[in-house]
C-alpha cells in the first residue's frame, strides 16, 4: 500500500440514478428484492464490511423514491447526493460530494450498485496493486470467447482477435482529483463515458488491469437475478 494513503479512509463511489431499462422493471433494478432486502443493500454490504473502505457514497436519481426503503445496515458513513443524466454525471457528483477529509490525491472506488457478489479477495488484489501505482487499476477478466463482427443485415463479417481483449469490471480505483478532471474533460468534448477507465485512457493514462473472479458479475437481466439469489441461497450451507 502507497505510504500516503491511510488504511481504513479509502471511500467508495456508488452511482445509483440509472434507471435499469435494459432488465424491463417499473422498479429500478437497484432497488429489486434478493432474499428480502435491495440488491444495492447487499452491494453496500460487501463495500462496507471491507476493512479499508470507511464510507460510501451512494449517488441517486433526484426523483428517487426508493432509497429510504434500501435497508442499507452499516456502522459507516452511508451518504448520498444527487447524480445526473449519464454515469459519468453521476460519478462526478459523487466525487465532488465526497467530505473534505477525503484528500484530492486519495485514492477513492467506484462501484457499480448492481454488482453485489464481490469478493472481499478481489478487492484486496485491486488495492494492494493499484495503491501502488501512480494511475490506479480495475478489477476485469480477460475474453475467453471467440468474438464475431456482425455485419448489418446480421451476417458475421469476420472473427475477430480475442488476445489482448479484457472486460471491464468494478470496482475501478483511482485517484479522487485526477479522475474528477478525467470526466470533467470528456463532458467538456461531448465524449459518452461508459466508464472511469475510459476517461483516464482519454488523458493517456494507462490504468492497471488486475483479473479478477467471473463470480463479480453485473446484474442486468433476470436470469442475473435469479444467479445472485441461487449464489446467496447457498452461501451460508
Amino acid at each position: 500500500m502507497i505510504p500516503d494513503q491511510v488504511p481504513g479512509r479509502l471511500w467508495a463511489v456508488v452511482p445509483a440514478a440509472g434507471r435499469g431499462t435494459r432488465f424491463g422493471s417499473e422498479l429500478p433494478k437497484q432497488y429489486l428484492d434478493v432474499a428480502g432486502r435491495p440488491l444495492i443493500a447487499h452491494t453496500l454490504d460487501v463495500l462496507l464490511s471491507h476493512a479499508s473502505v470507511s464510507g460510501v457514497m451512494v449517488v441517486l436519481a433526484e426523483d428517487d423514491k426508493h432509497w429510504r426503503d434500501a435497508d442499507v445496515l452499516a456502522d459507516k458513513p452511508v451518504m448520498t447526493c444527487i447524480g445526473g443524466a449519464e454515469r459519468a454525471d453521476s460519478v462526478l457528483a459523487g466525487l465532488n460530494a465526497l467530505p473534505e477529509s477525503v484528500r484530492a490525491d486519495a485514492f477513492v472506488l467506484v462501484h457499480d450498485a448492481a454488482r453485489p457478489n464481490l469478493s472481499h479477495a478481489d478487492l484486496d488484489r485491486l488495492l494492494d496493486v493499484g495503491m501502488s501505482d501512480p494511475v490506479g487499476a480495475i478489477l476485469a477478466a480477460p475474453v475467453r470467447d471467440t468474438l464475431k463482427f456482425a455485419g448489418d443485415d446480421g451476417g458475421i463479417d469476420r472473427t475477430e482477435p480475442r488476445e489482448h481483449l479484457w472486460r471491464a469490471f468494478t470496482p475501478q480505483l483511482f485517484r479522487r482529483m485526477q479522475l474528477s478532471r478525467a470526466l470533467d474533460a470528456a463532458r467538456a468534448a461531448g465524449v459518452a463515458i461508459t466508464d472511469e477507465s475510459m476517461a483516464m485512457e482519454r488523458q493517456g493514462l494507462r490504468p492497471l488491469l488486475i483479473e479478477g473472479s467471473e463470480d463479480n458479475f453485473k446484474v442486468t437481466t433476470p436470469a442475473d437475478l435469479a444467479r445472485f439469489e441461487y449464489v446467496l441461497s447457498h452461501r451460508h450451507r
